[in-house]
């Protein structure tokens, strides 16, 4: 039964079938993606996800990740093949089509719309910016350059779409680090927080207050600003993905071939925490904890990643402001994590000063119900996916190098 103010007619009824109508169509349709920063850890296997789920690719990437490996003189445990390569073995698997090209968004604005003029994307997906918390905390040039890079690409990208079509939609990988790790406001929120302004008892929606860990966090919550002054001026439509530590390696699409594998970081500077444990594990390295280890973080497993990206792309959003999904699955301690493993695979846990500027531990509790609501069925860290990890670390034991475990810069 419907309530009295309702006015439900037929041609209103007819209305709402004809957007759901719309919308299944859209979710059928195979959409044109411009995914930057789709050479990296998490724009690779997200690209691949993509094209494989019938959507027409097209990766923009610097390769500026390539170069740092050699800079930093620590290579992935897997072997990486050429962009180039890569790019065209994709083809021979996915269902859809992927193409790339060598490309600085934060250099090349010109030819960057260039691209977008001729390429005519629905979405851009925005991978592109130096992804390191301690690298971008290496010394002045690496603060400088970090800022530079990620600042600048996300300004381009957002400015060529408000020239040329301001209906695509961004979507931007950021980080649950814009917030910082405490409860301070109670549980973390997607994005915006309810306040109540204490002279007018008016109530207020605001960004939730930014307290970046780092460097490269500090670009996060800049992007955060850019985000809300191009949706207020030009209504582009944009999600910004707030995603947690990633751990594991590998997708059902990357495990097409051994020539589209994902690389793996197991260093102090790039390594995810989980995937540096499980290659401890391999080698017998003890287990090194930052501190007393109570510091609570949230996590994601890389398969997760690219169905969440998914889903964005395929879910445009609906409300009025800046879509703000929370992309984590779980929230763990290092300490936890470190005991899982330890107690797993027989590898003692070695707690070590730690380098960063941080409480000894925190508690954190985050809402993902924005993803969940979407269909979100998060890999947990006690399912069986570690296996996979550790086997890929096995296969690439002649890369490891104790030394790089602790490089970690200090600040």
């Amino acid at each position: 039964m419907y309530s009295d103010d309702v006015d439900v007619t037929a041609e209103s009824l007819l209305e709402i079938e004809r957007n759901v109508s719309e919308r299944q169509e859209l979710l059928r349709k195979p959409m044109r993606v411009i995914v930057i920063g789709g050479d990296g850890f998490c724009g690779w296997p997200t690209a691949l996800h993509l094209a494989n789920s019938g959507h027409k690719v097209l990766i923009l990437d610097n390769l500026s990740r390539r170069k740092i490996d050699d800079e930093l003189e620590t290579r992935s445990l897997t072997q990486i093949t050429s962009f180039t390569e890569r790019v065209e073995l994709a083809n021979t698997y996915v269902e859809g089509r992927m193409d790339g090209a060598v490309l600085d968004v934060s250099q090349e604005k010109d030819r960057f719309r260039e691209v977008v003029n001729s390429f005519w994307p629905d979405a851009i997906i925005h991978f592109g910016q130096q992804r390191s918390a301690p690298y971008s905390m290496l010394s002045e040039n690496h603060r400088c350059n970090t800022v530079n890079q990620n600042v600048s690409s996300t300004s381009n990208i957002l400015s060529v779409i408000a020239t040329v079509n301001p209906e695509i939609h961004l979507i931007h990988l950021g980080t649950m680090g814009v917030y910082g790790y405490s409860k301070a406001f109670g549980k973390i929120p997607e994005g915006y927080l309810d306040i109540t302004v204490n002279e007018t008892c008016e109530q207020q929606e605001i960004l939730y207050p930014a307290n970046p860990g780092s460097i490269y966090h500090m670009t996060k919550c800049l992007d955060q600003l850019l985000f809300q002054f191009y949706y207020k001026n030009w209504g582009i439509p944009i999600t910004d993905l707030h995603q947690g530590i990633v751990w594991g390696i590998s997708t059902k699409e990357t495990l097409f071939d051994m020539k589209l594998v994902n690389r793996f970081d197991y260093d102090g500077i790039y390594g995810t925490v989980l995937n540096r444990f499980l290659v401890q594990a391999v080698h017998g390295y003890p287990l090194t904890v930052y501190g007393t280890g109570g510091q609570r973080r949230a996590f994601i497993h890389i398969s997760d990643t690219v169905k969440c990206v998914r889903m964005a792309l395929e879910n445009p959003p609906e409300e009025n402001r800046v879509r703000i999904f929370n992309q984590v699955a779980e929230t763990q301690t290092v300490l936890d994590l470190a005991m899982l493993v330890s107690d797993k695979y027989g590898v003692p846990v070695q707690q070590v000063p730690n380098p960063r500027k941080e409480a000894e531990s925190n508690d954190l509790e985050v809402s993902n119900e924005g993803l969940k609501s979407l269909g979100f069925d998060p890999v947990l860290i006690k399912d069986k996916l570690m296996k996979e990890v550790l086997d890929l670390a096995k296969a690439g034991e002649d890369f490891f190098r104790k030394d790089r475990v602790l490089n970690s810069p200090k600040w």
